[in-house]
């Protein structure tokens, strides 16, 4: 597909995509700058540089191995000296070391006046793993209100996986770029050099981030669902090539190891002119999530919700799965239909994107909230769902307009220090289960 943004980038132009899910793809945004045949001629077309990305190890099995062909106007070798960003570190990604059995919910990121870009808004709540253990997640909230401009990004720890709450992005990435509403996520692999900016300017952009140090995302497997179900490969999109030609002094960011470092560098990072390859951004559409549920009586495990897993070295047990709880209709006969009493050898922290989770109908968990329930750390139903669902008129219906999701891990979550602040924990989140009756006689 032929797609060019150059200097003179109009931004109301549409951005195009490619279907499909672990495809891999080509796509060059300039006639004949993707080489034919061969991935590193004595001279690539166009006079660019071709350059390897690689998302796993030269010997992974060809089923799992990722990696992309990128031909781009200048080599990624070509900045400055990075030196350590260490007041930037200090205030956006805090270290995740205290653990917490208490059930856990959080207020919503308060929004700040100052003008601050992606970086400057990102704040850890929790997390698990490392990448130096090459396991584990992150979970972070982002607020910020302007353009990256002349900064760009890049995490050498994982995978980010984007969950806008409010606002919509425009994600700029080396292999093209994105544009990303609520109810939607996105996913920029590790490596990547990218930028995060309100779509529209002077719009506060509000979310969550996944930041996954462990294997690749991938979709889960159906077993007896058969072939289709959950989501489906087709809508996964990823973006057609895009770049920009840009000269001047721009700053790349790089996160190694949990730290900030900056670098100069001359031109724009954002410079790749064709590629292919299977290790690319995407973005998906929650929305169309094929949801599977009880036609009878009880219902499945939530696992049915898993849109992407990251699988751990034990059959079945996931590193991350990122799971959502999206529209669907209850139909199951002679049930409890909201999610059950839960003691869970797994790890869940949720957020709210819109609307009303069916377990929380008595308030306190909120869109752009959030909420942790460790390693057996007992949870289900507050009173008042409880209560409501026990008497309910049992008649099919359909719960709309709510999207809430869920990192659930294998191993328990450590809190920040910023997650335990006052005004953003939530104190009283225990009093939701303190009024239960005793029916038993």
């Amino acid at each position: 597909m032929i797609f060019y943004l150059g200097p003179d980038y109009l931004s109301h132009m549409e951005t195009k995509y490619l279907s499909g899910f672990g495809n891999h793809f080509s796509t060059e945004a300039r006639p004949n700058s993707l080489p034919q045949d061969q991935n590193s001629p004595q001279k690539a077309p166009a006079g660019l540089y071709p350059e390897q990305l690689s998302g796993t190890a030269f010997t992974a099995p060809r089923h799992s191995n990722m990696f992309s062909w990128l031909y781009r106007i200048r080599p990624s070798v070509m900045h400055k000296p990075f030196a350590p960003l260490k007041d930037l570190t200090s205030k956006t990604f805090f270290k995740p070391q205290h653990i917490n059995p208490n059930q856990m919910r959080w207020n919503p990121l308060a929004e700040t006046s100052a003008k601050q870009d992606f970086v400057e808004g990102i704040r850890t709540v929790c997390g698990t793993g490392s990448v130096h253990e090459q396991r584990g997640l992150n979970a972070h909230l982002y607020s910020f209100n302007k353009s990256m401009d002349t900064r760009y990004f890049m995490n050498a720890d994982g995978d980010f996986l984007l969950v806008p709450q409010k606002g919509s992005l425009h994600v700029k990435t080396e292999m093209g770029f994105m544009e990303v509403e609520p109810g939607e996520i996105a996913l920029v692999p590790r490596g990547m050099k990218f930028q995060v900016n309100p779509l529209k300017d002077g719009t506060t952009c509000t979310g969550y981030i996944g930041e996954n140090f462990g294997a690749a995302f991938r979709l889960p497997d159906l077993g007896p669902i058969g072939a289709n179900g959950l989501a489906h490969r087709r809508h996964f999109l990823t973006p057609v090539a895009a770049f920009e030609d840009k000269e001047g002094k721009f700053e790349l960011v790089g996160k190694f190891a949990g730290e900030l470092w900056s670098a100069e560098i001359g031109h724009s990072p954002l410079d790749v002119v064709a590629w292919h390859g299977n290790f690319v951004p995407f973005k998906y559409d929650l929305r169309k999530f094929n949801t599977i549920n009880t036609v009878s009586y009880d219902h499945p495990d939530p696992s049915i919700f898993t849109v992407l897993t990251s699988p751990s070295e034990v059959p079945g047990t996931a590193n991350v799965d990122f799971a959502i709880f999206p529209p669907r209709w209850m139909v199951g006969e002679h049930t409890f239909r909201p999610p059950y009493f839960h003691r869970n050898c797994m790890s869940e922290y949720m957020g709210l994107i819109y609307g009303e989770y069916d377990a929380k109908t008595a308030g306190g968990f909120v869109p752009g909230g959030g909420s942790l329930h460790n390693f057996y750390s007992a949870h289900g139903p507050d009173v008042d769902a409880f209560e409501k669902a026990s008497n309910a008129d049992l008649k099919p219906h359909k719960i709309e307009a709510t999207m809430a999701f869920m990192f659930e891990s294998r191993s328990p979550y450590m809190v920040t220090d910023f997650a335990m602040g006052k005004d953003f924990l939530q104190s009283d989140y225990q009093n939701c289960w303190q009024g239960f009756k005793k029916y038993f006689k």
